[in-house]
């Protein structure tokens, strides 16, 4: 008996690879990197013509439904191909074919049609943005497609100038303010105080530029919130990232603008329309689940949160992270960060809304949207020479982002840190090494977020430090074409975002939206790192393009690994939530060109099947 079970587990094992080999579009480095979060108590066995992979049957509810499709892409390597999944509760609990199943349970042939995938996750977006600037005017660099409505793009500062005094004429309340996302320099121009003076005089006009790290208003808002160039000094770093006069204020410039800006912008009505939008389009989308990576408690709607989010009827799960960087800005002494990282997470430990435990969001270097990152090399300016007076910013001053991540890797808690520059990735990778070198641990798991600028060399420090990588995909897409132009050349536009150097090094990859710097839109997030076509039509980094299975596997299994949760979702895998995100066709058949335009026909979250729900979609105007 001893000797059949070592032979069918080695069986198995040997099966595993084969299957992943087999795998359309399986990377040999995806195939030989190590294979996790497939722990959970399974049998093997083996009916008529398919093999299954199943739960212990004293595991199992007693009411069992199956789902055959036409195809089921489990990414889970030990059975990477099924024809059916079985369901109990809110619990995978047999993945096979149909025939293998069909006597389980109850047959619902609602998928017979579809190709099942597992559920889609967006690794890393921002909810209260997302439901604030698409709530907004939107007028941004591409088209942003919303559940009841498209924004197109707006291209040209002409383009913008006029659409922005549309919006403006359009609001026959002469005293509501208006309040426009989306605005960038390189596309729409100089924008300043002026400017927008000449928009409205009399009505408060509000630009959040398209990274949403910087903020442009009028006169009449400035005189509306009583703010005064005196209130903007005094205030160390902070008050070098404000100009007054032009009504600009950027980066951690924003914390002496937002108190007074954000009863006007973020009211109770403005946050429900705006969340209750987001979740009718991540679901229009496929997300069966979300990361807020770095809560702001004073200024988060916790409370609607829990009302629109932890709903019933809302189609994907919400996870969170402790913000450090809002302790540091509180002037909290980074000895007692961890304790109080411990009660944030002892508020909202449990439920379908709630933060991870152990885990903690710090920032290096600025937005990348915005051209704030810190580089080795000077920013270029419009000749491509080197721009002395176009510099990058720190979000967390150098000492304090050290101070703090100590604190935090001593505790053993894993840390997810936001960085663009490869000067930025300097000091989070230099802090890396000193802190494995004061406390060497295995497993930890820091994750490089968003990965625009990089070296090969620091790569591979990445993966001799053991760290992992989360990239946004949509940055050579959305922005090398202007970035090769203005700011970084061609050379670094080119290479943001080094996906498939990553995959050779064996390093874990997940992709996120970052929403609203990207769609959060998983296929699109796929296509753009499959692809990396940029709108003038060209493929930018082509080296750097990544296979149809690893992307999948990085808003699939490879994202929940990011967040410690590859053991409940990730994959079609027994025992795991019944996540699926249900698709009108094959991505691994489809052109890959065409990734990004597989309709989503709905989903299933925990068990329960919500579908895409179909509406007619009008241009704003």
């Amino acid at each position: 008996m001893h000797d059949h079970g070592d032979r069918r587990r080695s069986d198995c094992l040997v099966g595993r690879h084969r299957a992943a080999e087999a795998q359309p579009g399986a990377s040999s480095e995806g195939v030989a990197r190590r294979d996790r979060g497939f722990r959970l108590s399974c049998r093997w066995s083996t009916r008529r013509r398919g093999r299954i992979r199943s739960m212990p049957e004293e595991k199992v509810a007693e009411k069992i439904t199956v789902y055959p499709a036409r195809r089921v892409i489990t990414m889970d390597p030990e059975l990477p191909d099924a024809t059916a999944v079985a369901v109990a509760d809110d619990r995978i609990v047999a993945v096979g074919t149909i025939e293998d199943l069909r006597d389980a349970g109850t047959v619902d042939d609602t998928f017979a049609d579809a190709v099942v995938c597992a559920g889609l996750i967006d690794q890393h977006l921002h909810p209260i943005l997302g439901a604030t600037t698409l709530m907004t005017e939107v007028i941004a660099i591409e088209d942003w497609v919303l559940p009841d409505r498209t924004y197109p793009a707006a291209t040209s500062a002409a383009d913008y100038r006029q659409r922005l005094a549309a919006a403006e004429r359009g609001l026959s309340d002469p005293d509501e303010w208006l309040f426009s996302w989306g605005y960038h320099r390189l596309w729409h121009g100089p924008l300043d105080r002026a400017a927008l003076d000449a928009i409205s005089t009399r009505r408060p006009v509000v630009v959040w530029q398209r990274s949403c790290h910087e903020w442009f208003l009028n006169t009449a808002a400035i005189d509306a919130l009583g703010l005064t160039a005196a209130d903007m000094s005094g205030h160390g770093p902070a008050s070098e990232m404000v100009d007054f006069a032009a009504g600009h204020w950027w980066e951690t410039g924003m914390n002496l603008l937002l108190p007074a800006l954000s009863p006007v912008f973020m009211s109770p009505q403005r946050l429900t329309a705006g969340l209750q939008q987001l979740v009718a389009y991540l679901h229009r989308n496929g997300v069966t689940s979300i990361n807020e990576p770095g809560i702001m408690w004073d200024v988060e709607p916790w409370p609607l949160y829990q009302q629109i989010l932890a709903d019933e009827h809302t189609p994907f799960g919400s996870t969170f992270l402790v913000d450090a960087r809002s302790q540091a800005d509180a002037g909290m002494a980074p000895a007692a960060a961890v304790a109080d990282a411990e009660a944030q997470v002892a508020r909202a430990s449990a439920g379908k809304v709630r933060l991870l435990p152990r885990q903690v969001k710090l920032f290096a270097d600025g937005a990348i949207i915005s051209q704030l990152m810190q580089m080795r090399e000077p920013y270029l300016d419009d000749a491509g020479q080197p721009d002395l007076c176009h510099h990058g910013e720190w979000m967390m001053q150098p000492d304090t982002f050290r101070a703090f991540a100590r604190v935090y890797w001593d505790a053993g808690w894993q840390l997810h840190v936001h960085v663009n520059g490869d000067a930025g990735l300097d000091l989070v990778l230099d802090t890396v090494e000193e802190c494995m070198a004061a406390k060497p641990r295995t497993d930890h798991r820091t994750v490089i977020v968003h990965f625009a600028n990089s070296s090969e060399e620091q790569i591979d420090r990445i993966a001799r430090l053991g760290c992992i990588v989360s990239a946004n995909s949509y940055y050579p897409v959305g922005f090398a074409d202007q970035y090769a132009a203005h700011g970084l050349g061609a050379a670094r536009a080119d290479t943001m975002v080094r996906a498939a150097s990553v995959l050779r090094r064996g390093v874990p990859l997940s992709l996120h939206s970052d929403l609203p710097m990207g769609p959060a839109a998983p296929l699109m997030l796929a296509w753009c790192a499959v692809n990396r076509r940029t709108p003038a039509g060209r493929t930018v980094g082509p080296d750097q393009r990544i296979s149809v299975h690893d992307a999948l596997r990085a808003v699939t299994i490879e994202a929940a690994y990011s967040w410690r949760m590859e053991d409940e979702l990730g994959s079609i895998t027994p025992g795991k939530l019944a996540n699926f995100t249900v698709l009108a066709e094959d991505p691994y058949a489809a052109d890959p060109l065409r990734l990004k335009d597989i309709a989503v026909l709905g989903t299933v979250y925990a068990g329960r099947w919500f579908p895409a729900e179909k509406s007619d979609r009008a241009r704003s105007t």
